[in-house]
């Protein structure tokens, strides 16, 4: 079944700003002005569309949903998330055809689906989903209803697939393997004002172990959800008894954009968002087929992935080693909101449209941090961000969910990071390290876990 049509809608593409190049010790913002024309975009499609710039200052909260090619489009390309432009629970392989060509250089806007509500164990149908937390049926993103619908490419087996909606190959011309892809966050904009958040069998920080004991350091019953509630194994996933929470986005004090769950009884919770986007990634491994293990969407790799940093968000950078003919970058698992940890398993899941610049830094030229050429690294405006995996390979290592491995790889991608780009000697960075820098865990839920670190550029900067 092809793809539904779509009613075709201005794509107005406001330049307020671009992100100038930022260096090691200070982050530098160059501003300009610019406009442009509209567009109209028609099914399947993911053409330049926009300027080469793009806002760099926060943007208000849409006020219409951002189905396919509604609203602002910020980059010179668009790349919507239909059926035949998505993987659904894989990561491209190194071979992937390209769904969207570009330069170094050049931005994209893609639009990125949350898996929430899609998923066989909510009924696979978005609309009749959200029908039941009160969501008019327009108010349902149209791709969401198409990739729900008539994604083909590859079967289904909740059991076994990734979750993810994940958009993607785009190939950046000049890239080549041993090179670096910086990708800088220009834009984020909540698609919908809405999100899920997830608690599933079998998963999250308190989840029940393979053999049904309780994990290390519970008992069976702090496992979440409750043991008594869990339905595995059962024909349909609807049955498992996985929870789902769909959290409203309203505006608090000061007009604040936060999302809100039920205390119980009247009252509510409300907290933050902090848009960001929880995979974004470069092709790492060879795969025969579409639903090879070594492709499962859920474990970060070196060619990052689903790697949920939530400082990740707009303004900041994140670099990755080039493994393949044009990087083949990819991305996906948009999140409103994520506490450090993501410990129930899902955050708080909400399609964006973000728009990326996406330029290649060769060896030698200084573009990016020396650690970036063997492993994902982050920048924001002020802090640089080692990261560290417990098993960087994904599934191939059998290390898995080990945090102390990813501390310690953390640790030593930090220390490189201070002694062979700002000079440091090992043993002053090491107990820099100690004394100033923070650690966190970035998720634990992912099979392969995470942690990185957060060092300040203020602590070095030139007028101390």
């Amino acid at each position: 079944m092809n793809a539904p049509a779509f009613d075709p809608g201005d794509a107005r593409r406001t330049l307020v700003a671009a992100l100038g190049r930022r260096g090691f010790l200070r982050a530098a913002t160059a501003v300009t002005a610019s406009s442009s024309a509209a567009v109209a975009l028609s099914p399947g499609q993911a053409r330049a569309t926009g300027s080469d710039r793009a806002p760099t200052t926060t943007t208000p909260f849409p006020k219409e949903i951002l189905h396919p090619g509604r609203g602002a489009v910020h980059g010179k390309h668009y790349l919507p998330s239909l059926p035949d432009q998505i993987r659904w629970g894989y990561v491209p392989a190194l071979d992937a055809t390209p769904v969207l060509r570009m330069r170094s250089g050049e931005t994209v806007t893609v639009d990125s689906l949350s898996h929430e509500g899609l998923l066989e164990d909510q009924g696979r149908d978005p609309v009749a989903y959200f029908a039941g937390h009160g969501v008019r049926a327009d108010r349902v993103l149209r791709d969401a209803i198409a990739v729900a619908r008539d994604y083909t490419r590859s079967p289904r087996d909740f059991d076994v697939d990734g979750p993810h909606v994940v958009t993607g190959p785009i190939h950046v011309k000049e890239a080549r393997p041993g090179d670096v892809l910086k990708i800088d966050m220009l834009s984020i904009l909540p698609r919908v004002p809405y999100g899920v958040v997830t608690s599933r069998h079998g998963k999250g920080s308190l989840a029940r172990q393979s053999d049904g004991s309780a994990p290390a350091g519970t008992t069976l019953g702090e496992v979440m959800p409750p043991v008594s509630t869990d339905g595995r194994p059962d024909e349909d996933p609807a049955d498992y008894g996985n929870v789902s929470h769909f959290t409203p986005v309203r505006r608090g004090k000061g007009k604040a954009l936060n999302g809100v769950l039920p205390m119980g009884g009247s009252g509510e919770v409300a907290f933050p968002l902090n848009p960001h986007m929880g995979m974004m990634g470069v092709a790492y491994a060879a795969g025969d087929t579409l639903t090879a293990p070594q492709l499962n969407s859920i474990p970060p790799t070196l060619g990052g992935g689903n790697i949920d940093i939530n400082l990740l968000t707009q303004g900041a950078t994140f670099y990755l080693p080039v493994f393949a003919e044009g990087a083949l970058f990819y991305t996906g698992d948009p999140h409103m909101a994520m506490g450090n940890g993501e410990v129930a398993l899902t955050a708080m899941e909400g399609s964006l449209r973000t728009t990326f610049r996406l330029t290649v830094c060769e060896r030698g030229s200084g573009d990016a941090p020396s650690v970036a050429f063997t492993y994902p690294f982050a920048e924001t405006p002020d802090a640089w961000v080692p990261v560290g995996l417990s098993d960087p390979d994904g599934i191939r290592n059998g290390q898995v969910g080990d945090l102390d491995i990813a501390m310690r790889r953390a640790v030593v991608n930090a220390l490189d990071f201070l002694r062979n780009d700002l000079g440091m000697s090992r043993s002053v960075a090491y107990a820099y390290l100690s004394a100033a820098a923070d650690f966190q865990v970035s998720q634990v839920v992912d099979r392969t876990v995470g942690v990185h670190g957060v060092i300040r550029k203020s602590h070095f900067d030139d007028r101390h």
